[in-house]
């Protein structure tokens, strides 16, 4: 298939660009799609712009509050907002349902215009993006509950269930606002509660010392 591997359209990754990754998998207990991008050596300032314009939309959803019953077109250029300030875009959707043990991309939930409003209890990827051609492409997707917001009259918010840290090398600090940096630093310390005794009872000491470096405030 034109997906898999081969010797001829195989290449070497440098620690000179971009790697974005897109994983997952199907378990008893729910499925994972999850992106992330990453830059081993030195990021150009405008990678560093672009990805932390894409971090921005990411949390920027996540956390937003909304009426219930709203559909998720309505709420999608909340993922975009960052990127449309500087004059950037991507070309895809923001998000899509996800189904267990049924199709990853599971219809009817998304932020397409044909999606149903979303409701508590749906999950559904946040994925927005950015891609320049032949150059590089970032894309930070996490799966996302739909849950019932803190607030007098039942309205909804997203709670992140994807635990795996952001690239540090890539995120331009004086772009956050307080509430974004506040957003990633409690998301930080709830990926290190869950994710830190799990790899201590494995005893993969290595990638604790790593989710601890990769975690911290």
């Amino acid at each position: 298939s034109p997906c898999s591997p081969s010797n001829g359209s195989s290449r070497t990754l440098s620690a000179r660009e971009m790697y974005l990754f897109d994983t997952g998998g199907q378990y008893l207990d729910g499925t994972t799609d999850i992106t992330r991008t990453v830059h081993w050596g030195e990021p150009t300032p405008f990678q560093k712009e672009a990805y932390t314009r894409v971090l921005m939309g990411n949390i920027d959803l996540s956390r937003l509050v909304f009426p219930s019953n709203t559909a998720g077109r309505t709420v999608e250029s909340f993922a975009r907002r960052a990127l449309w300030d500087v004059g950037l875009n991507y070309g895809h959707g923001t998000g899509h349902g996800i189904g267990n043990f049924l199709s990853v991309h599971e219809w009817p939930v998304g932020f397409q215009s044909n999606n149903v409003p979303l409701q508590a209890s749906m999950f559904t990827s946040i994925e927005p993006g950015y891609y320049r051609d032949n150059e590089f492409g970032i894309r930070i997707e996490d799966v996302a509950l739909v849950v019932e917001a803190q607030t007098e009259k039942p309205f909804l918010t997203f709670e992140v269930v994807s635990l795996v840290p952001y690239d540090r090398n890539l995120i331009e600090l004086s772009l956050l606002s307080p509430e974004q940096i506040r957003y990633l630093n409690s998301y930080y310390e709830k990926i290190r509660a869950h994710v830190g005794p799990e790899l201590r009872r494995q005893r993969l000491e290595e990638a604790y010392r790593w989710l601890q470096e990769s975690t911290k405030p």
